[in-house]
């Protein structure tokens, strides 16, 4: 890899929206770390980054569930040959359907992905940006982390972690020149709906929106040193709303909008 250019670590890149943000970074010219478990794709999305943009790409393919696989990335993010000056904290997982139904070891993965690699990952990240003075962790979490949600009830409590841990240390590192923001997107056009078996035929619309989107918004609110970043008129709408309306309130809406389960 180029030591002259900005590196790049994004987990969950095989798909949806850190795919898009591999892209993105590729176009603006920085290399890249991608992970995710699936190897295939990661190495298709590596060779067509350097095809299209000259992009150097490192491929970590490893699950983030697993003390073994986590430990890779954690390395990675704490070697300096080359250091990484951007981690993307986006690969996650949600289950769908009534808590006391749902498998137990399944509820824990999604814990163990959605909040203690996150954790995990920017810790290993954090010393040696605020050294160098310089560097940030963009943290995906999602717009129903600001509000309980009935059948998606570990996922969303788990973004909640996400949301106040990231904008705690956002606020930690005032001042270092290091920047950690967390992106609440609402409904995007990924894999992840039907991975989480979701059915989202009864979500409207209008709600939905592209990967890309997302990824040009949260790009350009890091780039302003922003905390948070809601992506789009309707899910900064719905932040807003869900912040000044009472829980008991918003989980109703919220268990309204999801499909329902018998």
């Amino acid at each position: 890899m180029s030591i002259t250019k900005p590196v790049a670590l994004v987990t969950g890149a095989s798909s949806g929206i850190g795919a898009a943000f591999a892209r993105a970074l590729a176009t603006r010219g920085d290399d890249l770390v991608i992970v995710a478990r699936d190897e295939a794709r990661l190495e298709e999305l590596a060779e067509s980054l350097e095809k299209e943009h000259g992009t150097e790409v490192e491929v970590l393919a490893t699950d983030l569930t697993s003390k073994k696989g986590l430990a890779v990335v954690e390395a990675r993010l704490e070697s300096a040959e080359p250091a990484v000056d951007l981690l993307v904290n986006n690969a996650g997982m949600g289950t769908f359907g009534k808590f006391a139904e749902l498998p137990r070891e399944a509820e824990a993965r999604v814990v163990r992905l959605n909040v203690m690699a996150i954790m995990q990952l920017s810790h290993a990240a954090l010393p040696a940006m605020v050294e160098r003075g310089r560097g940030g962790i963009i943290n995906v979490s999602s717009l129903a982390g600001h509000q309980p949600t009935p059948l998606n009830a570990t996922y969303a409590g788990t973004k909640a972690f996400v949301t106040s841990f990231s904008q705690a240390l956002h606020e930690e590192l005032r001042g270092t020149g290091v920047n950690v923001m967390v992106l609440c997107p609402g409904f995007t056009r990924t894999e992840f709906q039907e991975r989480a078996g979701l059915d989202s035929g009864s979500v409207p619309s209008f709600l939905w929106q592209q990967p890309e989107p997302v990824v040009e918004a949260a790009l350009r609110a890091y780039d302003r040193g922003r905390a948070v970043c809601f992506p789009g008129a309707l899910n900064q709408a719905g932040a807003v709303f869900s912040s000044a309306m009472p829980a008991a309130i918003t989980r109703r809406i919220a268990g309204a909008v999801v499909p329902r389960v018998e």
